[in-house]
């Protein structure tokens, strides 16, 4: 993997930026824009999760591909900074990363440094998820043009490179291994537990709306089935559900809330609370699996749960 991760680079100076883009109607060319501004915004966060990995592992492998990642990510921010130049043709407006996006960025580089290890890969996870099989297809779809077509391209290839390590990183937190290293720590200090308790809630506070604005409200229009957002919401709930008892704190507390919204009684009342919680719109926190997909999802291994995700990124 560490070899493919250095063989694959690629630069955007590699891109063909001469070309010209389709013609658009006013709105799609602001919606176009947008989105990649935002997406410009997303990956240099998903950049700052690969460094705080990489800063945290022992294994020097995974360190040398945690820092390829981050490479990965910063060319996907200029990359998408660039696409959002290249679209502006008529300069309908000016553009910033949405108000949510700006407001949650901050709150959730800082509670990077406290969340625990599960914790943040759970994260990377779930973004790579709606990022890979979602957002970036159904944008190369909306656009339809040879540049998009060529920048989705190179830049899908290196995510099905970081979803790889991402389920083989969920497969350790759910080991053994991971569990005595964790008995083997000393209790941190009070303090610090409460400064992280208090990050944490702030960024999960902001998490819903920044996920609803820069996510599910550009999906309705891209892709107004919903199919693309329903595929990767479920691949994370089947991961979350993988091991049949969960020793790690963050998927307990996940799947008690989820347990929670799906009680007929609670949902009602309590429904919305419980979602914006967990920092996930109500449509996505539901169950969206059944019985033969968990009982199916628990005799595959990792790396078989891996490359299912990237076939479903392929067909979606």
């Amino acid at each position: 993997m560490l070899e493919r991760c250095r063989r694959d680079q690629w630069s955007v100076s590699d891109l063909d930026w001469t070309r010209r883009p389709r013609e658009m109607s006013r709105e799609d060319e602001i919606a176009i824009v947008q989105l990649f501004t935002d997406m410009a915004g997303i990956e240099r966060l998903a950049a700052a999760l690969f460094r705080e990995q990489g800063r945290r592992t022992e294994d020097p492998r995974l360190r040398a591909i945690f820092a390829t990642f981050v490479k990965d990510e910063i060319r996907h921010a200029q990359a998408a900074q660039m696409l959002a130049d290249f679209y502006d043709v008529h300069h309908h407006r000016h553009y910033q990363e949405s108000p949510s996006l700006r407001a949650f960025a901050p709150p959730f580089v800082d509670a990077i440094h406290h969340l625990s290890d599960d914790v943040a890969n759970a994260y990377i996870v779930c973004g790579e998820l709606i990022l890979d099989i979602a957002l970036l297809r159904a944008i190369d779809d909306f656009v339809k043009d040879e540049m998009s077509a060529a920048a989705m391209e190179l830049i899908n290839r290196d995510e099905s490179r970081h979803i790889a390590i991402d389920y083989h990183m969920a497969e350790y937190y759910a080991s053994d291994a991971y569990e005595a290293r964790i008995r083997e720590q000393p209790p941190s200090p009070l303090a610090a537990r409460a400064a992280a308790a208090r990050t944490f809630a702030s960024m999960l506070y902001r998490a819903q709306p920044f996920i609803r604005d820069v996510f599910l409200s550009p999906m309705d229009r891209l892709d107004p089935r919903g199919k693309r957002l329903r595929e990767a919401f479920k691949r994370m709930q089947l991961l979350g559900m993988r091991e049949e008892r969960s020793r790690r704190p963050f998927t307990r507390f996940m799947r008690a809330l989820q347990g929670a919204f799906m009680n007929p009684l609670v949902r009602p009342v309590l429904g919305d609370v419980l979602a914006r919680v967990a920092g996930i719109s109500p449509r996505f926190f539901q169950r969206l699996y059944d019985e033969g997909d968990l009982e199916r999802t628990r005799r595959m291994s990792y790396s078989e749960l891996a490359d299912e995700a990237l076939e479903v990124k392929q067909a979606s």
